[in-house]
């Protein structure tokens, strides 16, 4: 049997964008046949890399402005519930190795859509401990336990190498999609065509 074609998606959890991405990316891929994979990563020593110390949407506040504005307008498309989060970006570390954590596992993708929903639906700091515990109760997991895991020395390497495989492929944002052929795709707008080169090649 021929295996399903494959898309990584690249995602950050204080990324704006990658908000509608997540929410709507695996009934995409699933209406196409194509097979997931859910990469998180961190966007900071990117763009340290790059000489920024913060995101390119507090550096250039007009580019900041309209980012808000387009993003709740995509959202209102989606029937995706949106408030501004209080800071941003927020610390996304422990998010991101929880997120490895559930990823080995059966919750990881449920996990990641709450966290953005979290942060960008009601609005609650996803650096905030108590706010990642909520989430994993609520997915039926103990936090104390998953945390523990999340901040082994084993899943802290494995969050800084798949930064570093993310540098490798030229990400420079998120969302970002990469299909198997190494075709690099960034946006949330660029999401179905992504998918349909996946699907083509």
């Amino acid at each position: 049997m021929t295996p399903p074609p494959t898309l990584e998606f690249w995602f950050e959890f204080a990324s704006t964008y990658s908000y509608p991405a997540a929410m709507r990316i695996a009934g995409l891929a699933k209406a196409r046949g194509i097979a997931l994979r859910w990469r998180p990563f961190l966007l900071g020593p990117l763009f340290k890399a790059s000489g920024w110390t913060t995101s390119p949407f507090n550096i250039y506040p007009a580019k900041g402005r309209y980012m808000w504005r387009d993003l709740a307008r995509i959202c209102d498309a989606l029937d995706l519930p949106f408030v501004v989060p209080p800071n941003f970006p927020q610390h996304t570390i422990l998010a991101a190795r929880i997120a490895l954590v559930g990823l080995t596992q059966d919750w990881g993708e449920d996990f990641c859509r709450a966290v953005y929903r979290v942060q960008f639906a009601e609005g609650r700091d996803i650096g905030d401990r108590a706010a990642l515990d909520d989430i994993l109760r609520n997915l039926g997991q103990d936090a104390g336990t998953i945390v523990a895991q999340a901040q082994s020395d084993a899943i802290k390497a494995l969050l800084r190498s798949q930064t570093e495989e993310a540098a490798a492929h030229g990400i420079f944002g998120a969302p970002s999609f990469v299909t198997a052929d190494g075709e690099l795709f960034w946006g949330n707008d660029r999401l179905e065509a992504a998918l349909d080169w996946a699907k083509r090649h």
